[in-house]
């Protein structure tokens, strides 16, 4: 199941990539909707990645707040990341509603600390 997972945390890791480069620049310049977006691939990603790692599959459906109560229930740590203040109305695709860079610099965070809470535990490098 490990190496079902790499490729979730492949596009995790890239997506997290292309939202910290629209974070660098011009405040006036950056792309809110694609900063939220990216963090919001990137955090699902993260979490579904882990479900498959442990064994468990996900369905498309899924919520970021369902895969984040399984990802839980495996390893009590996951309460260290805190994904509150992810406002952006993740879970509507088509959502406009991330606007400003400091509401988008949040989701930006807490996909951050998924990505620094995996490295810890090993999970990515």
């Amino acid at each position: 199941m490990e190496n079902l997972a790499n490729p979730y945390f492949e596009i995790a890791i890239s997506k997290m990539k292309e939202a910290n480069q629209e974070l660098y620049r011009p405040e006036e310049d950056v792309v809110s909707f694609v900063v939220c977006k990216n963090a919001q691939v990137a955090v699902q990603n993260f979490l579904r990645g882990y479900l498959l790692r442990s064994g468990i599959e996900t369905k498309k459906e899924d919520t970021i707040d369902s895969l984040y109560n399984q990802c839980r229930e495996l390893n009590k740590r996951f309460e260290d990341v805190n994904l509150s203040g992810f406002n952006c109305q993740y879970e509507n695709k088509d959502s406009r509603y991330c606007s400003g860079v400091e509401k988008v610099s949040r989701c930006f965070d807490i996909a951050d600390s998924l990505d620094s809470f995996f490295r810890a535990e090993k999970i990515i490098s």
